[in-house]
């Protein structure tokens, strides 16, 4: 069971390593937003999945719900900002 964990967490980090490519290289804003909630989804999954790894996967889910609700604060400022709108 640790090996199938393991090799998604590969998988997770590759994607993510796409999607940082995405956010540095994008040839619009839209998608570098697109590559930045790519990126936060994909963390927090990583996150979970150490969790299951370490055995503690309670902790783990805290932390990435904590994670996530920062994500979604920081993509709403960030939109808002783009959209010419005052914060």
């Amino acid at each position: 069971m640790h090996y199938m964990i393991i090799a998604i967490i590969v998988v997770v980090i590759g994607v993510i390593g796409i999607m940082l490519q995405r956010v540095f290289q994008g040839p619009t804003v839209y998608d570098r937003m697109n590559g930045l909630g790519v990126t936060g989804t994909a963390t927090i999954l990583l996150i979970i999945l150490f969790g299951y790894l370490d055995g503690r996967p309670e902790m783990y889910v805290d932390i990435a719900l904590a994670y996530a609700i920062l994500g979604f604060v920081g993509s709403v400022i960030i939109a808002k900002y783009l959209g010419g709108k005052d914060v």
